[in-house]
């Protein structure tokens, strides 16, 4: 028997869960979001079986928001719901969205469950949603306070909907990982198309321009939230980046080759180091 699933939130990540759910499984996928054209689409497109009004019928509700809106949705609506209810976040951040709402899931005798899908699109908004996004991708989930068998129907949901890998962390370690493979990758990318020679680029670039630039056009309300609510982390990252950077410019400014090609060297050895250990997975 399949599970009543609610989704808030149909954006890029939202529409493309509720498309793979009803693509891949049983389930009934309820939807809401607060862009009346967004629901109009949605239900038109058969993205959601209906619009999410009832939340105590929930087996499964998945917060699609922006990390302070997914706080204060799963505090209007926890008491809506029924004892065994499972609460999937979805946020790019999981220690300021668990701190606030964990424990408060298990008081009301619902399991609460942090995820974050490694998946996503230069552009975003429903209309770019597909129920093939999740395939092969990694899926992170940090339990807190999680039942055993509500992990198990999480897990094999993620399964069924295509992601590839599953990793267990707990949401400080998430954090300070997104931050150095994620967050860190935004702002380098942001500030480094903002050189005036950027727009004069044709001709000039191969694949390093695109590879450089890909995540730079991207949605600076949603980024500077994750930013600034995993912000020590980043800053951590940044100082070292900002410190490695410095090491160059001055190898360059003193036109010393030597220290020059072995600082590049070093850095060309981890990445040889990065590929080996990613071949043997």
């Amino acid at each position: 028997m399949g599970m009543k699933v609610g989704i808030v939130g149909l954006g890029l990540i939202g529409a493309s869960l509720a498309r793979a759910v009803k693509e891949n499984t049983e389930h009934t996928v309820y939807g809401f979001d607060i862009d009346e054209e967004t629901m109009h689409r949605a239900l038109e497109e058969h993205c959601i079986d209906g619009a999410l009004e009832d939340y105590s019928q929930l087996d499964l509700l998945i917060v699609a928001l922006f990390p302070n809106a997914a706080i204060d949705l799963i505090r209007q609506k926890v008491e809506q719901l029924k004892k065994g209810c499972i609460v999937m976040d979805i946020c790019g951040v999981k220690k300021a969205v668990a701190s606030q709402v964990a424990q408060l899931c298990k008081s009301h005798g619902v399991e609460f469950i942090g995820g974050h899908p490694m998946a996503g699109k230069e552009r975003w908004g429903y209309q770019n949603a597909t129920g093939t996004l999740f395939r092969g991708a990694s899926m992170i989930l940090t339990p807190i306070f999680t039942d055993s068998w509500a992990l198990d129907i999480v897990q094999k949901l993620c399964q069924e909907i295509g992601f590839g890998r599953i990793v267990f962390t707990d949401p400080e370690s998430h954090d300070k990982m997104i931050g150095y493979t994620s967050q860190l990758a935004h702002i380098l990318s942001s500030a480094y198309i903002k050189n005036p020679l950027c727009m004069n680029y044709k001709g000039y670039t191969g694949g390093s321009f695109q590879d450089l630039t890909r995540v730079a056009r991207l949605n600076p309300v949603m980024w500077s939230e994750l930013f600034l609510l995993n912000r020590q982390n980043l800053l951590d990252d940044l100082d070292i980046l900002i410190s490695s950077l410095q090491e160059y410019r001055h190898a360059i400014a003193e036109n010393d080759g030597q220290r020059l090609t072995q600082l590049l060297a070093d850095g060309s050895r981890i990445k040889e180091a990065l590929n080996e250990e990613q071949e043997k997975k």
